[in-house]
């Protein structure tokens, strides 16, 4: 999976584990700041505690991403990292 820069979102930012889960990945970047979001989407159920955070491990090492709200019974989760570069 390549990683995008200013959420130029494409499949080729986009991924599906053997399992089923969708994962999509971008960084939006500024003078000032740095903005990873990462969507996790199943089509059966929401994606489980134990599956995000291992995959957030991975895209977003070291920073502490938040999750946005959703709306109720949704399949699809989504998280945000904030960087300041000052």
């Amino acid at each position: 999976m390549r990683l995008p820069i200013n959420r130029k979102v494409d499949e080729s930012h986009h991924v599906v584990t053997s399992d089923g889960l969708s994962v999509w990945f971008t960084i939006q970047v500024s003078p000032h700041s740095r903005i990873q979001e990462a969507i996790f989407e199943r089509a059966d159920r929401p994606p489980s505690d134990e599956e995000v955070q291992r995959w957030l491990a991975l895209l977003i090492p070291g920073a502490e991403a938040a999750e946005a709200p959703g709306f109720p019974g949704s399949s699809t989760r989504r998280f945000e990292a904030f960087e300041n570069a000052s």
